[in-house]
């Protein structure tokens, strides 16, 4: 890398940007986008960013649909020097207002559909500026950008200014900020380029939200630094997928993905005879959906694993053994270790928790000096609350999560927000929050509930409560009422033993 560019996330894109008339990508309705596209388009939203009076270092909130228009957003924000705060599109009001007040971005771009009940957000917050962006590239954001100059001048960044604010909520039901640098970036998306094999050459099917590391950094940094190109589907349809699978050289996906393309009668070997790379990451993936995989297709599904607060740290091999069960060895630049409970090591084979320090790993959390303190070792070393375990050929396997987060689907429920909400109702006296396997989603989440004497609150009740304030895909998926709650000596639940009960039925 020339050490004397800036060290802009979009700068070091641009310096592998292929020839400003190569195909960038293909949308689902067969419109073409150029990187000459991308050049001119991205530096008119930095423009008209810089415009409305934003500055390096001011944050950008986002909750919109994915759309070409979203990605040119993206990259304005970071070309400018800003910081880009993606938001699940499935959010509602009450957890965009804590997000919001935390972040306190200078501007919020959503959805018009959304805009009447998150202005009100806005002006009660105060100083938040709202403009919106719909799925088919309209709204009072766009019409600005349009009138904009398509000539920018990236801003530099050194290598600890924030490109990225990302949340991830806590276990205490307070969400985190996670702030990513320019460099963080960099450094992650150079060593993905490398170890998966991306060239110019390729083609990456991208059915992932884009509010997502793994759809927004993973996904569309590969291509970027590589040259590449994409399919750009709006979300994940098999009959999609399948159509856009012959154009494709590389598909990312969640597990999810990959066991609905497998329930597809349509879904067969010569469906992917231009392929040669499917990933699988953002949860767990089932050692049968490994088999039945390569049996049906020929292919072996690479699994990886990573986190918001660090991107991708460990890989299963492009060339070399991918074994089903381990997510694969450490990425380079990305030091890998197992400690006991004190930090103490432990033996080859023994489960400990996953530590990793790298280049990767995050700057800290946003606002929370103490929180970022406790959650790294004195020499540096970043405690995923993972539990894992590294074997004889230096390959590691993900046993459990200390931290008590569940994946569904992909995306990350935390059970003590799900908690909180169905606790608030007056019939219910406690409750506890699971994941048990799904074929499906790979993971489920399921409410146990304790009810107050005399309380009387229906499965559906339950689930509305939950529906009224948080996302739909933290909606357990079912309600089971018990008397009590299994508790150790400490009187804390014992919600080992609630998967342990739950998760044949």
């Amino acid at each position: 890398m020339n050490n004397k560019a800036p060290l802009n996330l979009y700068s070091t894109y641009q310096r592998h940007f292929p020839a400003p008339k190569s195909l960038l990508l293909t949308t689902e309705d067969g419109r073409d986008f150029t990187y000459a596209d991308a050049e001119q388009r991205s530096a008119q939203v930095a423009n008209y960013l810089s415009e409305c009076g934003l500055k390096k270092g001011d944050r950008v909130s986002v909750q919109v649909e994915k759309s070409v228009e979203a990605l040119w957003l993206y990259l304005g924000t970071i070309r400018a020097g800003m910081v880009f705060h993606p938001m699940n599109t499935a959010y509602a009001d009450e957890e965009l207002r804590f997000f919001l007040g935390d972040a306190a971005p200078a501007l919020l771009v959503c959805d018009s559909r959304r805009a009447a009940g998150l202005r009100r957000v806005c002006d009660e917050l105060g100083a938040i500026a709202l403009q919106t962006l719909d799925a088919d590239g309209a709204g009072s954001f766009m019409a600005g950008v349009q009138r904009c100059s398509s000539h920018f001048e990236s801003v530099s960044t050194g290598p600890g200014d924030i490109a990225a604010l990302v949340y991830s909520s806590g276990t205490t039901g307070r969400p985190k900020g996670i702030m990513l640098s320019h460099n963080n970036l960099v450094e992650n998306i150079s060593a993905l380029v490398d170890c998966w094999g991306f060239t110019g050459d390729d083609c990456l099917l991208h059915a992932l939200p884009i509010f997502h590391v793994h759809g927004l950094f993973v996904a569309i940094g590969c291509v970027l630094m590589s040259g590449s190109s994409m399919r750009w589907l709006k979300g994940f349809d098999v009959g999609a997928v399948l159509e856009h699978l012959p154009h494709s050289t590389v598909m990312m996906g969640v597990p999810t993905f990959y066991t609905r393309l497998l329930a597809s009668q349509g879904f067969k070997a010569q469906s992917c005879a231009n392929m040669r790379l499917f990933i699988s990451g953002s949860a767990p993936l089932l050692a049968e959906t490994f088999v039945e995989f390569e049996q049906r297709t020929g292919h072996t599904l690479l699994e990886r694993y990573g986190m918001t607060e660090t991107g991708m740290n460990i890989s299963n091999p492009l060339r070399g053994e991918r074994r089903a069960g381990t997510v694969g060895l450490p990425l380079p630049g990305v030091v890998v270790r197992i400690r006991g409970t004190d930090d103490e090591g432990v033996p080859i084979n023994a489960v400990g928790e996953l530590q990793v320090r790298g280049g990767n790993v995050f700057v800290g959390y946003w606002n929370m000096p103490e929180q970022t303190l406790q959650d790294f070792t004195p020499d540096g070393f970043f405690r995923t609350g993972d539990q894992a375990l590294i074997d004889e050929q230096g390959y590691i396997s993900i046993v459990g999560r200390s931290k008590d987060m569940l994946i569904s689907g992909g995306l990350n429920v935390y059970p003590k927000e799900v908690e909180l909400l169905i606790d608030a109702l007056p019939a219910v006296l406690e409750s506890a929050v699971i994941g048990v396997p799904d074929a499906d989603f790979g993971e489920a989440a399921v409410a146990i509930v304790v009810l107050a004497a005399g309380g009387v609150v229906s499965v559906e009740e339950i689930k509305d409560a939950v529906r009224a304030s948080a996302a739909k895909f933290k909606v357990p998926k079912r309600v089971i009422f018990v008397d009590d709650l299994p508790r150790n000596t400490m009187g804390k639940v014992q919600k080992d033993v609630l998967r342990k009960r739950y998760r044949e039925d």
